[in-house]
């Protein structure tokens, strides 16, 4: 084994006080709605968007991405274990969120939500959400990383993880690129790209534009480092791609034709 490697054996619970234990995931998921929060309240409120459209589309949001990122992770990847297995569907609290179902259920809240509320074009609210749904990406990954779980493939170079509490612990045998770190930095940098072309570069009037930026964005680096990941489970693959890739194509070439 290299000598250089990085033995990651970092427990998935930051601390326990009496029957109450706070996890990295759950943190991380907290923490990037009270940024993403943040961010679409100081848009809003740079644009005299009435307060009350926030509060009513926090709920929908939340709503969007728990059903969908659960879903998503239930018929997307697991549903051999989970149609045998129905009563485990919401136990969410176990783990198990599908980024691709996630933007299914943001997608369809947002719909929702703009017919209902705001009486505005899908994408004029999209364009607002990109930069804190890129920073939710970062903080997902993270608490991935926490987790010891989605790890990557073998590696011998000298940055790769020893997954020594890796989600299957079959992946602790040998070190792993740690990929979690991987997407949640291109995450990061795809959230500065978009702010940059928000508050900078003055784009906001060109509906749709930062949406679509934000697809080619996610979805690309997603699509890339696909293939460092160990294997995920989904359906069978093809043309040597997982099933992440098939499923982060379509939304790259939406944003390129939103871009466009």
């Amino acid at each position: 084994m290299n000598p250089l490697v990085i033995v990651w054996d970092v427990s998935d619970d930051i601390f326990t006080l009496g029957p109450i234990t706070l996890r990295w995931y759950g943190a991380s998921f907290a923490l990037a709605f009270l940024i993403g929060l943040y961010i679409v309240k100081r848009i809003f409120k740079e644009e005299g968007v009435p307060e009350r459209w926030l509060d009513i589309g926090f709920f929908y949001l939340v709503a969007g991405i728990l059903l969908g990122a659960r879903l998503g992770h239930v018929f997307f990847y697991e549903w051999d274990y989970y149609r045998d297995n129905l009563a485990e569907i919401p136990m969410i609290w176990r783990g198990g969120l599908a980024s691709h179902g996630a933007a299914i259920g943001i997608f369809t809240a947002l719909w929702i939500f703009s017919r209902r509320v705001t009486k505005k074009p899908l994408l004029w609210l999209l364009d607002r959400l990109v930069v804190p749904v890129a920073i939710a990406g970062f903080f997902i990954r993270f608490g991935n990383l926490m987790n010891s779980e989605i790890v990557g493939t073998p590696t011998d170079l000298p940055w790769g993880f020893l997954f020594v509490r890796a989600y299957p612990e079959a992946f602790s045998d040998v070190p792993r690129h740690p990929v979690q770190l991987y997407e949640s930095l291109s995450y990061l940098l795809s959230a500065a790209i978009l702010a940059w072309s928000w508050w900078k570069a003055d784009n906001k009037q060109r509906l749709g534009y930062h949406f679509g930026l934000f697809m080619i964005l996610i979805w690309g680096f997603r699509f890339i480092w696909e293939f460092f990941k160990s294997d995920q489970g989904g359906f069978a693959a093809t043309g040597g791609l997982s099933t992440g890739q098939w499923l982060s194509i379509p939304l790259v070439i939406g944003g390129i034709i939103l871009f466009i």
